[in-house]
């Protein structure tokens, strides 16, 4: 009987499956100690070095957890590596298109911003806690508690437009209309 050269992968139907194959796949094992789990992240094993560990996810995230790239260095040497690595990829410090936005979440404008700022509130804060930290700032700063204190005057009217900008803010927040499923 003659020998056959014709592979089963030829046309459709594909008549073998797509998993099968004749040779087995390599598989990179992780390289701590004892796993047998696949080793798919790789890892440097020291500084500016092209060697690398290959890890499980698992050991992957333990690794970088603990992983200090200056150790091992004094403070001038870890100071002076940093300037360096900084001056040489500005790029990766900030991405320069989001350079302008700061920090929160793009849900508020620049002047509720900078009125957080007065209130000493966090960007992304509740409005009740914003609430709460104006009504603290506004008692420790109101003319009648501080009477005299021309500084104190002036914080408490800086405080009382912040709190006025950030409650329009979220009245028109509440009476925004909602949209009506093609009604």
């Amino acid at each position: 009987m003659a020998r056959s050269t014709r592979s089963n992968d030829w046309g459709f139907p594909r008549w073998r499956g797509y998993e099968a194959s004749r040779e087995a796949a390599r598989v990179r094992l992780c390289d701590r100690e004892g796993c047998e789990r696949p080793g798919d992240r790789p890892a440097p094993k020291s500084p500016n070095s092209p060697e690398r560990w290959y890890f499980c996810e698992t050991h992957a995230a333990e690794y970088n957890r603990g992983w200090n790239y200056f150790e091992g260095l004094d403070a001038e040497e870890a100071a002076r590596r940093e300037a360096d690595e900084r001056r040489t990829s500005a790029g990766y410090a900030e991405s320069r298109h989001h350079g302008w936005a700061g920090p929160g979440d793009g849900s508020r404008s620049r002047d509720e911003m900078r009125a957080l700022e007065v209130l000493e509130c966090e960007p992304d804060m509740a409005f009740e806690a914003v609430r709460t930290a104006w009504r603290r700032l506004a008692k420790a700063n109101h003319p009648d508690i501080r009477p005299g204190d021309a500084e104190a005057a002036t914080r408490f009217r800086a405080i009382q437009a912040a709190w006025d900008v950030l409650k329009a803010a979220e009245e028109r927040r509440q009476w925004r209309p909602e949209a009506t499923g093609g009604e």
